[in-house]
């Protein structure tokens, strides 16, 4: 049964609205925003419910994407409206972004303001993964082995030290161990007071193997389950997607909760599909895996004396010489292998196999890898059980007991990397559906090392399975969402186009783009595909466009750091005094120095890449002129890429018309969006790329860029 909005929700998210209005001095009710508040009110009450205990067949009726332009306040209208209905349906709202800026920003910034301002009573927290957190039990076990001496006696720990640590590491885990006993620090590793080194922080955390969960002597006062036991009691949840995507490809509910239960606001949704295909790829070194496989049979032989289990044990023993034999096998397959042979100009080259279908001598190897690596996996999980039964049984034992399963989660781990990396290796696509990328590193570093890596091309599939079809509700948002005026790639890319009742809306924005802004195309002769042509020309161009006599800032985007750093070098003097390079100085010292020149009535230069044309935040006098100097098309270099490309090929279509020109609209967007942060802002865009002019994807891609005045 389709829900409706009720008018007790309806009356609380327009009170709390005017609530806001009525507390903010200058608050002007913006129609865009009002409209999305309506959009994800009305969205999220067409939620279904369980009926007995079948789950509703789902067709996105309670999903909408919703294109937000900067100025409309998305932010507010899904947590002020989002908050109403999981309040109301007895939901969490759990919010995700793309980054740990906007993460914070939602908990620091905008959800106090929204309950303070609104009087919407709800409670919220940040989620972060378990690898963010200290493991209590490791850290004390560390710092009492390391002052008995006893860090090299027999076997060492060996998920824990691998080598002899340094005297300046004990020193650091004694600081840590310290302040976490006397309650001076929580064991969130984003609130030490300085930074930790990986490698260090690498041995004090935990993941799910390793943990001991329930029977750990640690788990009340473990940072981890506390911040989990947090996210229970709270109405919103702020997460990022890694997150999020890491919980629903385990299942769902593990760190956060349940789908059915929760309704999911995305935020910066134009990142998602990209985050869940690295989600759900996975790789292992060949040197790696054997290097711990090795140690499978003496951590079995401890577990063994511990539980007498030696049916368990011996299985798991077989199981990871068959890996080893499989894994020998591979590395003489490898061998001649035309192109894994390593030349003076790649030394690390890369095998992909094309369209993901392995060739026949490789297919049975990679199925028998696959066979072992599920047994080991199996099979160590089955010995983690025997310990826990052992623990209940033998209490005089635990030092041991927790010892073994310590290393044992460690072998888990990896177990289940290697799993994943076979299982894509084995696993064959229909011929209409994507590949899976599959590809194969030779390693300079050790002999006779390589790398396995696999991903899948789309994450459509597995999104629409173990999300949009089982979501209580969601929401996707993001300043630009549509590419060349169109939803078509956001919805193909992450399978919500396989829900026929998904509302898409793309609200107006609240700028006067007519009035506020320019946009200028020079008459360029040279075309970027001439890079040395195009770079000289640049070089003269710049001096005409920018007046280096106005406090004004000019922000200049490129594509490439060649050619930022080239036109940089060729520039006349007074621009090079005025310029900040990206990657010269950190990014928040640049901002800085920017702000400053401008207060002292100087003009300020930005030169930036791809990352300062999203999320760069520069209002009024401090960003009056953009200047791109090329289109920002990515050619798929990468494997994933190349196999998409491939098959889109195979199937008659076009990959520069299907993918790069669509995600070169987007992009293009973003950067031209950098120029109209408020109302008051003015100023001009600049491009100087001739295909803009010249090509005929160049009128849809100028189409879709808000309507400035063109000169």
């Amino acid at each position: 049964m389709r829900g409706m909005l009720t008018d007790a929700e309806k009356d609380a998210i327009r009170d709390h609205y005017r609530t806001i209005s009525e507390n903010l001095p200058g608050f002007r009710p913006r129609p865009a925003q009002r409209r999305m508040l309506a959009e994800v009110a009305n969205a999220l009450s067409r939620c279904q419910e369980k009926q007995g205990d079948d789950a509703p067949d789902r067709q996105g009726e309670s999903i909408a994407v919703i294109e937000g332009p900067t100025g409309v306040g998305k932010s507010l209208a899904y947590l002020l409206a989002g908050g109403v209905m999981a309040k109301a349906r007895n939901k969490k709202l759990v919010v995700t972004s793309a980054t740990i800026a906007l993460q914070e920003q939602l908990v620091n910034r905008d959800l106090p303001f929204v309950v303070e301002k609104s009087g919407l009573p709800v409670t919220f927290a940040l989620a972060k993964g378990r690898g963010r957190y200290l493991c209590p039990q490791r850290i004390f076990a560390l710092t009492a082995e390391s002052a008995q001496g006893q860090l090299l006696a027999g076997d060492p720990v060996l998920t824990l030290w691998d080598r002899k640590p340094q005297a300046e590491e004990i020193e650091a885990l004694r600081e840590m161990a310290d302040a976490f006993y006397y309650r001076k620090w929580n064991g969130d590793r984003d609130s030490w007071q300085t930074i930790i080194d990986d490698g260090l922080w690498g041995r004090v955390t935990n993941d799910r193997h390793g943990c001991l969960k329930s029977a750990c002597p640690n788990r009340p006062e473990c940072p981890f389950y506390l911040a989990r036991d947090t996210l229970e009691t709270v109405d919103v949840i702020v997460a990022n997607h890694d997150l999020m995507l890491a919980d629903v490809s385990m299942g769902g509910g593990v760190i956060l909760p349940p789908p059915e239960d929760s309704f999911y606001c995305i935020d910066e949704a134009h990142h998602l599909a990209k985050k869940a295909v690295n989600q759900f790829s996975a790789e292992h070194s060949l040197a790696q895996a054997m290097g711990w496989l090795d140690k499978v049979g003496p951590v079995a032989a401890r577990v063994e004396t511990l539980t007498g289990k030696t049916d368990i044990t011996g299985q798991a023993m077989e199981a990871a010489d068959a890996a080893m034999e499989t894994l020998s096998e591979w590395l003489w397959l490898l061998e001649g292998e035309e192109q894994l042979s390593a030349n003076s100009e790649n030394l690390e080259p890369t095998w992909l196999i094309e369209d993901g279908k392995l060739p026949e001598r490789l297919q049975t190897p990679a199925a028998n890898m696959a066979i072992s690596a599920r047994a080991i996996f199996k099979h160590l999980s089955a010995m983690t059980d025997a310990l826990t039964e052992a623990r209940k049984e033998k209490g005089n034992e635990t030092v041991l007991i927790d010892k073994a399963a310590g290393d044992l989660g460690f072998l888990t781990g990896r177990a289940e990397q290697l799993m994943a990396v076979w299982d894509l290796f084995e696993k064959e696509t229909e011929d209409n559906s994507p590949p899976i990328a599959k590809w194969i590193t030779r390693r300079t570093e050790g002999k006779g090392d390589y790398l396995f890596s696999a991903s899948p091309v789309s994450a459509a599939a597995s999104l629409a399975a173990t999300l949009w079809r089982r979501a209580a509700g969601a929401i996707l948002t993001s300043a630009t969402l549509r590419s060349l005026g169109a939803f078509d790639l956001l919805l193909s890319q992450t399978g919500l186009r396989w829900l026929p009742q998904v509302q898409c809306v793309a609200l107006d924005s609240p700028f006067n783009f007519g009035e506020q802004g320019e946009l200028y195309l020079p008459p360029m002769l040279a075309s970027p595909k001439d890079p040395l042509g195009h770079t000289r020309e640049i070089v003269e161009w710049l001096p005409r466009l920018i007046d280096t006599t106005e406090a004004v800032g000019t922000l200049v985007l490129f594509s490439s750091r060649k050619q930022m750093q080239d036109v940089a070098a060729l520039l006349p003097a007074n621009i090079r005094d005025a310029l900040l390079v990206q990657g010269e100085i950190p990014k928040s010292v640049l901002l800085e120095t920017h702000h400053t020149r401008l207060g002292a009535g100087q003009a300020s230069i930005i030169f930036g890449l791809d990352s300062f044309s999203e999320g760069l935040d520069l209002p009024g006098e401090s960003c009056v002129h953009v200047i791109i100097a090329k289109l920002p098309f990515a050619m798929p270099d990468d494997p994933v890429g190349r196999t998409l490309s491939r098959w889109i090929e195979k199937r008659g279509g076009n990959p520069f018309v299907e993918l790069t020109v669509p995600e070169a609209s987007i992009k293009l967007i973003q950067a031209v969006g950098r120029l109209i942060r408020t109302e008051r802002d003015y100023g001009r865009v600049t491009i100087l790329d001739n295909r803009l002019v010249k090509q005929s994807y160049g009128k849809k891609l100028l189409a879709s860029l808000p309507p400035f005045k063109r000169i």
